[in-house]
């Protein structure tokens, strides 16, 4: 994993990357990489991660797998290090949607332990039926997306080609609905979600980090405690007015739709660099196309699942992302299922 989860590449100067099984040369993405290259290289049909700023879904896409969270609290957080306990939730690397299902039947639950959360509603799991056979076509055709184009467009093109072609396929297919929908402040979300990281982070580990790890950690990672270090409670209140604030404004989009879509990420996995490898990676640039896309199933706690859609030209994956309103979960699962490319592999051709 990415040192102290606090990075999107999973480029690890201190016990090496994890490397993209298809181009080894290329990262894995980050901060639950590993997990999600283990699956993608055939090692193991599922595996964990810990989704705080898109850690599960986000290596997920880049890696061409499933990739799926619920709703903040579905799953117990018992066991998990409290690196940033208003956001991180236990997530699932899988090479298939039923094998992510699977694996969130046998893992979701509340215990009595559980901070924060009081005991979520029951569970629905969604049955999978043969869609090739069109036994969910009439399901799948009331089912509304929306997507808010502006922001759905601001990533790398092939990325965004790939996603569109992915939508008009599904509408053929099933006939279900895309509308328009604006997300106001959506570069105010990312800010207030990372300070919030930040200080919950820093608040967590930082005393020890200033007396044992700040001279053995990698020089990214020194970089970004240097900045979580720097918030102050003021800023930290602020963040969660906006959180607030962004709760409100996507409650209003489900009242509309089912469920939003976007890509995964604003770009498919990025070469490993030699300095990198010896002293870490600070990408600003690159860092926020991969996260761009992430935020609110932290933030606001929403379910959400990635799904490979296909690939640029240099072969790498790209993902599809659906973000849910709290609880749906078996909605996201579905709809997920539908959209797997073998399913209608002729349409995409």
């Amino acid at each position: 994993m990415h040192e102290f989860g606090a990075g999107t590449t999973n480029i690890n100067s201190i016990h090496g990357a994890a490397r993209n099984p298809y181009n080894r040369r290329r990262y894995a993405g980050g901060s639950s990489g590993g997990s999600a290259a283990v699956v993608a290289a055939g090692i193991c049909p599922v595996s964990l991660g810990v989704d705080g700023g898109g850690s599960v879904r986000l290596p997920s896409a880049l890696c061409g797998i499933v990739g799926f969270k619920g709703t903040f609290g579905r799953i117990s957080s018992s066991g998990v290090i409290p690196i940033n306990w208003s956001l991180g939730m236990i997530g699932i690397h899988a090479a298939k949607v039923e094998d992510a299902l699977i694996m969130y039947a046998a893992i979701h639950g509340h215990l009595p332990t559980d901070p924060i959360v009081s005991r979520p509603p029951p569970v629905n799991l969604p049955l999978l039926k043969d869609l090739e056979h069109h036994q969910g076509e009439n399901h799948t055709s009331r089912i509304t997306l929306a997507k808010y184009t502006k922001w759905f467009e601001d990533c790398d093109k092939e990325v965004y080609k790939c996603c569109y072609k992915v939508l008009d396929a599904v509408q053929r297919r099933y006939g279900c609905k895309v509308i328009e929908v604006t997300v106001p402040e959506i570069e105010e979300m990312r800010l207030a979600h990372y300070i919030t990281i930040g200080s919950e982070c820093f608040t967590s580990f930082g005393l020890d980090y200033n007396k044992w790890g700040r001279q053995e950690a990698a020089m990214d990672v020194r970089a970004t405690f240097a900045l979580y270090s720097s918030f102050n409670n003021q800023e930290f209140l602020a963040a969660q007015r906006m959180r607030r604030r962004q709760m409100h404004f996507h409650m209003e989009i489900f009242k509309k739709a089912d469920i939003i879509v976007t890509p995964t990420t604003g770009c498919t996995a990025k070469p490993i660099t030699e300095s990198s490898l010896k002293h870490g990676e600070l990408n600003y640039i690159d860092g926020a196309k991969l996260v761009r896309y992430q935020i609110a199933g932290n933030f606001l706690g929403l379910p959400a699942i990635s799904i490979p859609i296909g690939y640029d030209d240099d072969g790498m994956p790209i993902g599809l992302q659906l973000i849910g309103s709290p609880w749906a979960e078996a909605t996201l699962l579905w709809v997920a299922s539908a959209i797997e490319p073998e399913v209608f592999y002729d349409l995409l051709s």
